[in-house]
């Protein structure tokens, strides 16, 4: 099944009739970028803007047709926006750069959502790439997390210079960086001394280092990585030791939380070095760890 296939799946049991009738209108012509940007924006009147809440079985099928795509956090009207860009793509695909192009010049913060989310499941991706960079400089938390978090087209499209800026932002802002797609396969030491950089300063600053910071290091880093979470394993915030163990776990070093352990008082933090002596340190584990130490100044 392929992305179209899905979305068509996921709305028709969302709609209702004069809703799929509007749809259906709309997806069918061939009219100019312009024209087609006011019904993209017009969306709205027509499409229910509550959360699409896509089941286990479509989020199965989502990531099967196009890996890293997960629309669970997807409302129903961008669902629609980007079916409508698919639909684009196969009657006009000669002008979709255009389109596209149109559409974000007037678009307003949903639309910048929807249109953000919608990349990775149009043609030829690289053409959208300085798009894409764009949605990243974003000063809106809601654009930048639509482009970064939950969507395939980074890791996919992003040089390094790009993806590094990508992740160190998510850490600035304190967006989920446990959401970024393919975050464990394009860490590099590069991209972990930036980390360990920040987490110096931070702590020069006298203030926290956040916790998600250290999904950045994965096996890099040498000494100095193990150092600064060593150091962490000591701090008197719970969420700080959890997150250190799951760093060392990551790094290949699980046995260095297990003298931490053994002293451990916070139920929530043993719960998760518990889960670090057994190898584990997977992205999704930083979710668990609540309220992070906030964005940096």
């Amino acid at each position: 099944m392929n992305p179209t296939a899905v979305l068509d799946r996921m709305l028709n049991g969302r709609l209702d009739e004069r809703a799929r009738e509007w749809l259906e209108r709309e997806k069918g012509g061939n009219s100019a970028p312009t024209e087609f940007c006011l019904g993209f924006a017009k969306a709205s009147r027509y499409m229910p803007g509550q959360a699409l809440s896509p089941t286990a079985g479509e989020q199965e099928l989502a990531e099967q047709a196009l890996p890293g795509w997960n629309p669970e956090r997807w409302t129903t009207l961008e669902a629609v926006r980007a079916r409508l860009l698919m639909a684009r793509s196969e009657a006009a695909s000669a002008t979709l750069t255009d389109t596209v192009a149109e559409c974000f010049r007037y678009a307003d913060q949903g639309e910048l959502v929807a249109l953000y989310r919608s990349l990775p499941l149009l043609p030829d991706g690289r053409r959208f790439l300085w798009r894409a960079g764009e949605g990243c400089r974003s000063n809106m938390s809601v654009v930048f997390d639509a482009m970064a978090c939950d969507n395939p087209y980074p890791f996919v499209h992003f040089d390094d210079t790009a993806w590094h800026q990508l992740v160190i932002k998510a850490v600035f802002i304190d967006a989920p960086l446990w959401r970024v797609h393919g975050l464990d396969r394009r860490l590099s030491e590069e991209l972990a001394h930036m980390a360990l950089d920040l987490a110096d300063e931070r702590r020069s600053a006298g203030r926290l280092v956040p916790p998600q910071l250290w999904l950045c290091l994965g096996s890099h880093g040498g000494r100095r990585a193990l150092d600064a979470l060593s150091a962490e394993l000591t701090r008197t915030e719970p969420g700080a030791r959890a997150a250190a163990a799951l760093g060392l776990a990551r790094a290949g070093r699980s046995e260095l939380v297990a003298a931490a352990l053994a002293g451990e008082r916070d139920a929530r933090t043993t719960a998760t070095m518990e889960q670090a002596c057994k190898g584990r340190g997977e992205q999704g584990l930083f979710a668990t760890l609540g309220p992070t130490a906030g964005p940096l100044d």
